[in-house]
Order: structure tokens, then sequence, then C-alpha cells
């Protein structure tokens, strides 16, 4: 809901390091797979309850999601690191909660099989839109320098880390936030049906 928003200021931040690692020659895709490796170890630690050490690899895995955007951008942005930042991405936002249940199963495994299939509409509302959007040559002026037609919503990227952020301090109520979010994922997805109706009524 505000990604948009928060662009410039991220772009503030994240430049001076950006800048750094290209001039060290660091590819984006490189900064892409080493933060999804160092996100995937966030699942083990949150099925031993090692919440803190979840936390901090969530959040690092973030900086380099917006680190690898960063970089492309100062050298040469690629359809494939688009691709890659895309296609890892929904991997770890459906891979996250897992960890919860693995956790505690009897009290999570429910919630987060609900999660992840409300994951399942944004994502591929997202992704449907954006393949008929690229199809008719439209472009999402809200996100110019997006690798494809990012489609906003309800629940877009920060919402998700700020509640995967809250679940890791508050381990016990992830039952519920699960459910909560899944809700207005569900929004989100129902929301995004009717955005891609009106928008591909009629040919182009």
């Amino acid at each position: 809901m505000i990604d948009a928003a928060i662009q410039p200021l991220q772009r503030r931040l994240l430049t001076p390091m950006g800048q750094w690692l290209v001039a060290r020659c660091v590819q984006a895709d490189h900064i892409t797979l080493a933060g999804f490796g160092l996100g995937l170890l966030a699942i083990p630690a949150l099925a031993f309850g090692v919440y803190g050490l979840a936390l901090a690899l969530l959040l690092v895995n973030r900086l380099a999601d917006g680190l690898d955007g960063t970089v492309a951008r100062l050298s040469k942005p690629t359809d494939r690191g688009a691709f890659l930042d895309i296609a890892l991405d929904f991997v770890f936002y459906a891979l996250f909660p897992l960890g919860f249940a693995l956790a505690d199963p009897i009290q999570n495994a429910l919630p987060t099989a609900v999660l992840i299939a409300a994951f399942v509409g944004t994502g591929s509302s997202f992704l449907a839109f954006a393949a008929i959007a690229a199809k008719r040559g439209e472009t999402a002026t809200e996100f110019p320098s997006k690798g494809i037609y990012y489609l906003g919503g309800l629940t877009e990227g920060f919402e998700t880390i700020a509640v995967f952020v809250v679940m890791c301090l508050f381990p016990q109520g992830f039952a519920l936030l699960a459910y909560g979010y899944a809700a207005a994922c569900a929004l989100t997805t129902v929301l995004r049906w009717h955005q891609g109706w009106q928008a591909f009524s009629s040919r182009k």
C-alpha cells in the first residue's frame, strides 16, 4: 500500500552503499542470490525458536532486496535480474511463515496454510496482471524503475515484511497475525481481480 511512497527514501538511503558495491564490481544478481540464501536460514531459526536471529536474517534479506535493485539501476538493469528478484521474493514470502509451523505444528500449521494460500492469491493476481500489461505494452507510472509491471494493493512488500517483523517479535501471536493478514491478502486479491477485469475489458 505504501511501497511507492517510501521508494524515494529507500533510494536516498541505499544509493551510497550501491555506489560502493558497483565500484567493487559487485553484480546485482549476486546480491539477490546472497540475500535469498541468507533469508532461507531464517526458516530453521524460526523452527528452533531463535526468533531474534530469524528477525536479523529477515532484515538482511530485505536489505539485499533493496540493494540489488539499486546496484542494477547504477550499472545495467537486466531482464534476468528482474525475473530473479521477483521470483525469489515470492518464494521467500511463502517459506518464511513455514518456520512458525515447524516451531509449533499444533498451533501454527493451519494459520500457516491459510496465509500461504492467501499469498498464492496475491502473487498470482500480481503476476497475471503484469503478464497481460506487458503484452499490451503498459508500464506502471508509480513504479517506473521496476523490471516488470508492479501492481500495487492493500498488501504489498512493506506491509508483508512489517507483519513478519511483528511475528518474530511476538511469536505467541502468530496465529492471530496470520489469519488477519491472510484476510487482508484475500481482499487485495479480489481488488486486483476487479482492477484487471476493468483494465483489460477492451482490446488494445
